[in-house]
């Protein structure tokens, strides 16, 4: 059996399986587009229903490539249906269109511009760097489950809101919905591990102004590092940093952040990315391979590259600049100049000594 013809004979399967036990479902294969991954689907949701579930129907076909029984994926196929409806959220479809509702459950998330070009067409977006800013409706985000909406254009104009209002409610909501967390390395190790397998590994706990390394995030650590669009993120991670920092696209879950300090450069944390994206991170959660600094003095963020070049072209015309020689001079000569005023004006507040008349001394009260 090929892959066409699984997608067929399932289908068909399914529906008569759900209609014998008393479900009339709607059951087809669809195109699912998300951010970051596209995926063929078996979409299963009630006749009566809008909410159903989809199931990327290419792993189940790898289930039977690789030795099962046909009616032994099929039997996990409606476990996981099952499941997906019993725990989907209770949500009220007609508050999909209240704007009004919907607005208090804005987040935002950052994901790669080049990877989700085509999608980004259709939804409201905002560029930084080589990165988007993108906004969803956060249905549900508890130990049940998560259930979100990525917001498109089409829905917006449904709704009659502007992109720039939905920016502006973003900034204001986003922040209370998942409020930013930042934490040293140290601290989310330990949590990761716990306290007694830490210990055992080293790992102790590091005096903040100590640690290397920050993770940002939010609470649940789902499209964490959507946090990178707050308005204040830049000013607190400067203020844990200690200043200039880099950036480190961990996932679209977290960023870490790195004091620019002169322990790391832009060159090995750029080996970095690449090496963890291409091992430890999957596709769909991968944010960049590029680096990226804050200038806390300039205000500035912008990609490590753009940073070294910007420095670079700065210290050029330091040392090319004609008037430099001159400024140099003025400023060596006015700080003699502050030195003589300085010591003029500690001369003036010494105590005066006593005068002595040479010209009349006194001896046993005569006069000499």
């Amino acid at each position: 059996m090929d892959y066409t013809e699984f997608k067929d004979q399932i289908t068909e399967d399914l529906k008569e399986f759900f209609s014998e036990r008393g479900n009339e479902m709607d059951v087809s294969i669809n195109t699912v587009n998300k951010l970051n991954d596209s995926y063929e689907a078996l979409t299963v949701k009630p006749m009566d229903g809008n909410i159903g579930v989809n199931i990327p129907i290419s792993k189940f076909y790898d289930q039977l490539e690789g030795g099962k029984e046909y009616d032994d994926v099929v039997g996990k196929v409606i476990d996981v249906i099952d499941k997906g409806l019993e725990n989907k959220p209770d949500i009220d479809t007609a508050s999909l269109t209240d704007y009004s509702q919907m607005k208090e459950k804005l987040a935002m998330e950052v994901v790669s511009s080049k990877t989700n070009a085509e999608m980004l067409d259709k939804i409201p977006h905002e560029n930084i760097e080589d990165m988007a800013v993108v906004y969803r409706f956060v249905l549900q985000s508890d130990e049940e489950g998560r259930a979100s909406i990525l917001v498109t254009n089409q829905m917006l104009d449904a709704m009659g809101v502007t992109h720039d209002q939905l920016r502006q409610d973003a900034l204001e909501n986003a922040p209370k919905l998942k409020p930013l967390v930042i934490s040293g390395m140290s601290e989310v190790m330990m949590e990761l591990v716990g306290i007694e397998q830490a210990e055992m590994m080293g790992i102790v706990p590091v005096d903040p102004k100590d640690e290397q390394m920050y993770v940002a995030t939010v609470p649940d650590k789902v499209h964490g590092a959507g946090v990178l669009a707050y308005k204040d993120f830049l000013e607190q991670a400067a203020e844990r940093a200690g200043g200039d920092f880099f950036i480190i696209p961990s996932s679209i879950h977290e960023l870490l952040i790195v004091p620019d300090n002169g322990q790391m450069d832009l060159s090995s944390l750029e080996s970095m990315v690449k090496e963890v994206n291409a091992t430890q991170v999957a596709p769909e959660d991968k944010l960049t391979d590029s680096v990226y600094h804050y200038d806390s003095r300039e205000k500035i963020f912008e990609l490590g590259e753009k940073f070294v070049e910007r420095q670079a072209l700065q210290n050029a015309r330091e040392e090319h600049d004609p008037d430099k020689e001159m400024r140099d001079s003025l400023d060596e000569k006015s700080s003699v100049l502050g030195d003589l005023e300085a010591k003029k004006e500690e001369t003036a507040r010494a105590p005066k000594k006593e005068t002595v008349d040479r010209g009349t001394r006194s001896k046993g009260g005569e006069a000499i």
